[in-house]
């Protein structure tokens, strides 16, 4: 018989195979449900369950793990970042960052990635499966038992698309939300997308107030189907008109994502395209001087501080909401994906 991953289970899931599958009392569900989110790897640590139902338990489910492969801390910013291993020796990254209104973690959705953007070192191998709630979930308990602190923000923008990853990331957000468990707010709580448009609809009609960050990259078709495969499936009129919609049903602005590549995404008519676009949505336009990929070293390059400069005040000047994204562990790989790549091309033992 499979055993049950507790900690992919929501809450009521968890309470159905406590009350139904285990024969006990609804109570029991609320004291499992705090520990698992405690951070524990054994049933032997929930000190307040009899002997015999955390046998009950072994015998029918288990706690899933993370083991870390690897952490490197930024010397410049404390930026933490985890190769963490999975249950089945896959590997993910998780990225701890320090910041004045709290400590945040960026998590992966997925074991690699299948949107094949250029820019990004995560689709490099494209995507071997996604993580279920429990895997998701894991990286922040195992990230702040390590740390020692709490952790307040998530960002949803590491390894995978997590609209890709729907069901489990909902559940995800569900339990990572609950007041028995890790108790983050969802308008703490930020999730990117490529632009998987009937997602995005479907997202909507959660109206969970989380925030929406739509990797945008490129202010019109041409540029962005050369940079990001998705938009050939969904063009940017349709991404815009589904975000439009989105803002519509929740009344949450969007942050638009758009990393700056020299010659390709950043110039000042460029600007000007972006401004028109996204004029008079409620939205921020987060601007990503873009990092260097080995394997892409010729075509995607950094865009220069000038020319990085010219665009955020273009953008400024015609009125839109617009900042450039701090740099953080510009030392330790800190840009996605990079750390798992370089582990996945070291020859094995």
């Amino acid at each position: 018989m499979a055993l049950t991953d507790l900690k992919s289970l929501t809450y009521n899931q968890l309470n159905s195979f406590i009350t139904n599958e285990l024969g006990e009392a609804p109570f029991r569900t609320k004291q499992i449900f705090s520990w698992l989110h405690k951070g524990v790897t054994s049933f032997d640590e929930m000190t307040n369950l009899s002997k015999a139902l955390r046998q009950k338990l072994s015998q029918t489910s288990y706690i899933s793990k993370l083991e870390t492969e690897r952490k490197q801390v930024s010397k410049l910013d404390c930026t933490t970042k985890y190769l963490f291993r999975l249950d089945d020796g896959n590997c993910i990254e998780t990225v701890v960052m320090y910041y004045k209104h709290g400590i945040s973690v960026c998590v992966s959705s997925q074991v690699g990635c299948a949107m094949g953007c250029r820019f990004c070192a995560s689709t490099i191998g494209g995507k071997l499966r996604s993580l279920n709630a429990g895997e998701i979930l894991d990286q922040i308990l195992f990230a702040q038992k390590d740390i020692g602190e709490r952790i307040s923000n998530i960002v949803m923008m590491g390894i995978g698309e997590p609209l890709d990853n729907y069901d489990n990331v909902m559940a995800f957000l569900q339990n990572v939300n609950h007041p028995d468990g890790v108790n983050i707010g969802y308008r703490h709580i930020s999730l990117s997308t490529c632009g998987l448009v009937d997602k995005i609809y479907k997202l909507a009609d959660e109206n969970l107030p989380i925030t929406l960050s739509v990797s945008l990259h490129a202010p019109n078709d041409e540029i962005r189907n050369s940079i990001m495969p998705v938009n050939r499936k969904y063009n940017i009129h349709e991404l815009i008109t589904a975000c439009k919609a989105y803002l519509e049903k929740t009344g949450r602005r969007i942050s638009f994502e758009y990393s700056l590549i020299s010659g390709v995404n950043d110039s000042v008519e460029n600007a000007r395209e972006l401004a028109h676009l996204l004029k008079g949505m409620l939205c921020h336009i987060n601007l990503i001087p873009v990092n260097s990929i080995e394997e892409r070293r010729d075509s995607i390059k950094k865009s220069t501080s000038e020319n990085i400069i010219k665009f955020l005040n273009e953008l400024t000047r015609l009125g839109m909401n617009a900042t450039v994204r701090r740099e953080l562990g510009s030392d330790i790989d800190a840009s996605c994906g990079q750390l798992r790549k370089k582990r996945m091309s070291e020859p094995k033992a």
